[in-house]
């Protein structure tokens, strides 16, 4: 195939899976040998094996960071310090794309970021929203979730030393009956426990603001 004719079958996508498109007979099987050749020439910008953007100079379509996380890997949903972030729960740009998955974890890196993969237990693959930008659908924790995610990944106790790292703000927009919620829906004490230390910490914080 020529790369004239491969732009145009492709140009209007926002990452070209090659699986899907033969496997759809758009495309020849040969293809995967002339895209491996196109990305050593530089034309293609691989993202993992079979994944792969138009580079720069002949993309039309911007790609979401939010969709290209959920497809990298899927399922999965961006968590953690970067969904805390998404929600402004904490000042400060995270510049990797966190996510949990019920598969094995995994680190990717490439021209659009650095995309890393958090396990944990498929029981605990819940409390998620579809966020959709420019007909790409990524998926993001909600911020309740986000937390709890990031406490239950996390070793060792939450306290109030360790939330006051975080920097947390912003935080009249977390339900703390669904933190509380989701926390015993994690079937272990700890989560409840870091849940309560969490409104604890917020209760008492805003009664020293009050004072102020």
């Amino acid at each position: 195939m020529k790369w004239d004719c491969f732009i145009k079958t492709v140009r209007n996508l926002p990452v070209i899976d090659i699986n899907n498109l033969v496997s759809g007979n758009v495309l020849p099987i040969s293809i995967r040998v002339q895209v491996s050749r196109w990305h050593k020439a530089g034309k293609v910008v691989q993202l993992k094996r079979g994944l792969y953007l138009l580079s720069q100079p002949y993309r039309r379509v911007k790609v979401s960071e939010f969709y290209l996380a959920s497809i990298l890997k899927m399922p999965s949903y961006i968590s953690l310090e970067k969904a805390l972030e998404y929600y402004n729960l904490i000042p400060e740009g995270v510049p990797v794309f966190t996510s949990v998955t019920g598969k094995r974890p995994r680190v990717y890196k490439n021209e659009v970021g650095v995309f890393e993969y958090r396990h944990i237990k498929s029981a605990l693959f819940w409390g998620y929203i579809s966020l959709t930008l420019d007909n790409q659908t990524g998926f993001m924790a909600l911020p309740e979730k986000a937390l709890l995610d990031l406490f239950y990944l996390k070793p060792g106790k939450v306290t109030p030393d360790y939330l006051e790292g975080l920097r947390l703000q912003n935080l009249e927009s977390v339900n703390f009956n669904t933190l509380l919620d989701f926390a015993k829906k994690f079937n272990k004490p700890k989560s409840l426990e870091d849940a309560r230390t969490v409104k604890k910490y917020i209760e008492t914080r805003g009664k020293k603001e009050k004072k102020l």
